[in-house]
């Protein structure tokens, strides 16, 4: 642990920092554990880059940890020899967002390192797009995705257009690291980097080549030409960056009756119509459910704030009720419809690949098993999967034709190399148009394909740890777990348990160790009998510890009771070692 209370008083007493920040300091100078969780160590790197709670403090996500991040990725890309190609940097809606990408700008042009700035807000993806599109050695996107509204985060690209993976993460993160005093971090002024010719605004070039290619991704324009007319769409971008990027796309592929939920279209940082904006979460649906109903939409759609996770309620006509379907659920969907409509063109080629993170369905293997693809396995981040894209092309083996991960975040197509919520958005309201044509709504269709493959039922339950004691808690569970594999849970007997930190899987019967063939990564994974699992890993952006567990079921009702039971299980297992 850092000696917290020596840098509180450096930055109170450093001329570097500026005044502002040391009133903000101040104010808490009574108050002793509040220093110590601003101050004990540094705002670290996780799956996604830099995440933490917007404030003065090395512990916190302010302009000096910006700058000191920046400096240590230029320090990087000029060690690299990349520092003539540039680096593009995006930001969402969240407060200080607009702040911390001039920052990162000014940073990298002091150090001789073009930026290309978005001019105002950009979902996710379109960030991903423009690093290849720019050519640049890098990306910076500010955003902390769906976290509460007092985040920020910082994520990092590579050249590739996906998430900074090895070596380039452990690379930066020793940089970062090696920045002990943030008062030499270089810096400039606008005018100046600009004279540089070392700082651009970009914006509508790159918005128009990034929606040709969500549209491009369009497999049954036909279905949308026939039904365009009789598919009814609310959105919300969950005052995010969504709401220009997916209401174009949509119109311009002919969607007529697209509907904007009024209160949430704005970016607003303070997100005032929900406690965190979480497609995830119920209440993001509220106002988009209300209005749906008013309407008789089809179907509701709600991305995050920086447009990269997309989540769903679907019509059921049975019912007349709307049905919210998961990450896993929704992703398996579009999967299956993806691979039909492109099976149906002779799209398939021999060597096609489905890729999904280890926490997701097991539906996913199903559906690529169904149409004779490869079905890859990753660790958890899409940088994973971009990874695989980009070994694909390396090699000139293996053709990607969809990729997800439970977390209500997929990818169709190459154009980016993270989850693009927009192109996700096209493809639902596109397989909706192809199902109404079949008198079928999304659900209907989530049915049929249950009943192809089987109920697989996935969910997960997070157990929020924070500040040092939640750390060192969430490191004793994982230990535990790792020293003593469950011979069962809920019941269902455990056949193998994988240790991707140790890099084992072992067979529970015979003994046998056969190498994960994953890097290294503290996550733990048990196969169970009847198709059942359970996967246990610390979140990478938010001080949590998750329990993934997945049931294959005999029909719905039966899928639920057994997810629920298993889940009770897992919480049992986890509430003996609290």
């Amino acid at each position: 642990m850092k000696d917290y209370k020596k840098i509180y008083e450096e930055w109170l007493s450093n001329p570097y920092f500026d005044e502002q920040t040391k009133a903000e300091l101040r104010a808490i100078a009574n108050d002793e554990n509040e220093i110590k969780e601003r101050f004990y160590m540094d705002l670290e790197f996780g799956t996604a880059g830099l995440r933490g709670i917007i404030g003065a403090g090395i512990n916190r996500m302010n302009i000096y940890v910006v700058r000191r991040a920046t400096q240590g990725l230029a320090n990087y890309i000029i060690k690299q020899g990349g520092a003539d190609k540039g680096v593009a940097i995006a930001y969402d809606s969240r407060r200080m967002s607009p702040e911390f990408a001039e920052e990162a700008a000014l940073t990298l042009a002091a150090n001789g390192i073009k930026a290309y700035k978005f001019e105002s807000l950009r979902p996710t993806p379109e960030l991903s797009f423009a690093v290849r599109e720019l050519g640049c050695i890098a990306g910076i996107n500010i955003t902390a995705s769906h976290n509460p509204p007092e985040y920020n985060g910082y994520k990092v690209y590579w050249e590739d257009g996906a998430q900074f993976t090895p070596p380039h993460d452990k690379g930066v993160t020793e940089e970062v690291l090696a920045i002990e005093d943030l008062s030499t971090v270089k810096t400039t002024t606008v005018e100046e980097a600009e004279k540089a010719g070392k700082y651009q605004i970009i914006g509508a070039d790159i918005d128009d080549k990034y929606i040709a290619h969500v549209k491009a991704q369009v497999v049954n324009q036909e279905a949308i030409d026939k039904m365009q007319d009789s598919i009814k769409i609310v959105y919300t971008p969950l005052h995010g960056t969504g709401n220009i990027p997916a209401r174009r796309a949509l119109k311009e592929i002919g969607f007529t009756h697209v509907y904007v939920v009024p209160e949430q279209e704005l970016p607003d940082g303070n997100f005032p119509t929900v406690s965190y904006p979480n497609p995830e979460a119920e209440e993001a649906f509220d106002l988009g459910l209300k209005m749906a109903r008013e309407l008789d939409a089809d179907l509701v759609l709600a991305t995050d704030p920086d447009a990269d996770r997309l989540g769903v309620y679907v019509k059921d006509t049975k019912s007349g009720g709307y049905i919210p379907l998961t990450g896993n659920m929704s992703g398996s969907l579009l999967c299956e419809y993806v691979l039909s409509q492109k099976k149906e063109r002779g799209l398939i080629p021999a060597d096609g690949q489905v890729v999904k993170s280890i926490v997701s369905t097991n539906l996913i293997d199903e559906i690529a098993k169904g149409y004779g693809v490869e079905l890859i396995e990753v660790l958890t981040g899409f940088k994973w999967i971009g990874q695989q894209i980009l070994k694909n092309e390396n090699t000139g083996k293996g053709h990607y034709l969809f990729g997800m991960e439970e977390s209500y975040g997929c990818l169709i197509g190459t154009y980016a190399r993270d989850k693009d919520a927009i192109s996700a958005t096209v493809a639902l309201c596109e397989a909706a148009a192809y199902y109404k044509a079949k008198d079928m709504t999304l659900w209907d269709a989530m049915i049929e394909m249950y009943e192809k493959y089987g109920y697989c039922k996935d969910a997960v339950k997070s157990i929020g740890l924070s500040g040092i004691e939640g750390l060192a808690k969430i490191q004793s569970i994982m230990e535990t777990l790792r020293k003593n594999t469950p011979d069962e849970i809920g019941g269902y007997k455990v056949l193998s348990a994988r240790d991707y930190k140790e890099d084992t899987i072992k067979d529970m019967a015979s003994g046998e160790v056969k190498p994960t063939g994953l890097p290294a990564s503290n996550v733990l994974y048990y196969d169970m009998e009847d198709g059942a699992w359970v996967c246990v890993r610390p979140s990478g952006t938010e001080p949590k510890i998750k329990f993934y567990y997945g049931v294959k079921g005999t029909s719905l009702e039966d899928g639920d009771k057994k997810s629920e039971e298993l889940g009770a299980a897992v919480m049992a297992m986890v509430d003996k070692m609290m």
